[in-house]
């Protein structure tokens, strides 16, 4: 299976933008015979907690359809992340498709405690994704609460692919966090992150994958959006790109 994470620069607050950047890499994924297409937390809009009342949505929202198009139509699975209503409140969710199959929403269960004023809990983890059912989505805060990782291999999980938006000051404690995660599990971890101003601060990019032994494969850099291909088969990274300026 070849998964792909990708890292995107998003326009603060513009779905319509943001989902036209979305579709591009996408196909450029489906050019590299991607079968899952990971994208960083809050994509959609930009991680913009103070505007998620004003942005939120729910999964069965008309801009997605395209998104159900492109799966049904290359046997893709794709997850972006959206501000989501729920009976409770708002939740950072991920909007996953799958060909021919009802959306479905992974919200983020371990908030960090800046999020807390801004949306409540998703509540439950996600069931696994893939044919296999043993790839186990985490949205950013998640990979530091030690609950997430040991529940997601306990449920079956071999491969862990953590959507974030993280900045600067963040990013490396992540890495080395991924990194132990894999080695702890043996299992494969991704990074999906964003670049670009976020919440008055600049995400630091950096996608990346490890392998079962914890080692970085590769990696993005800093400030351009691109996007990361590996193959779980034979276990390499195999396709690995920048896109300049991919913003709309």
């Amino acid at each position: 299976m070849k998964i792909c994470v990708a890292q995107t620069h998003p326009v603060k607050a513009e779905v319509e933008k943001n989902i036209q950047n979305h579709k591009r890499i996408i196909k450029t994924a489906l050019d590299h015979e991607a079968e899952m297409i990971i994208f960083p937390e809050l994509s959609l809009t930009g991680y913009e907690p103070e505007l998620a009342e004003q942005l939120a949505t729910t999964k069965d929202d008309t801009r997605f359809n395209d998104f159900q198009k492109l799966s049904n139509k290359h046997q893709v699975t794709i997850g972006a992340g959206m501000p989501l209503k729920s009976d409770h409140g708002i939740i950072i969710g991920m909007v996953i498709f799958q060909p021919e199959e009802e959306r479905r929403v992974y919200g983020k269960k371990y908030l960090h405690a800046d999020e807390e004023p801004f949306f409540v809990s998703g509540s439950h983890l996600p069931e696994l994704l893939g044919e296999q059912k043993n790839i186990a989505p985490a949205i950013c805060y998640e990979l530091s609460v030690p609950e997430h990782s040991e529940q997601a291999y306990e449920a079956g999980s071999s491969i862990y692919i953590a959507s974030v938006a993280k900045f600067q000051n963040g990013v490396e404690k992540a890495k080395e966090q991924l990194s132990t995660i894999a080695k702890k599990y043996s299992m494969t971890v991704l990074m999906a992150n964003a670049v670009g101003q976020a919440d008055g601060d600049i995400c630091a990019g950096q996608s990346a994958v490890w392998n079962k032994k914890g080692e970085l494969l590769g990696q993005l850099d800093e400030t351009e959006a691109g996007k990361i291909i590996f193959d779980t088969e034979s276990n390499n990274m195999t396709q690995r790109s920048h896109f300049p300026d991919s913003r709309p």
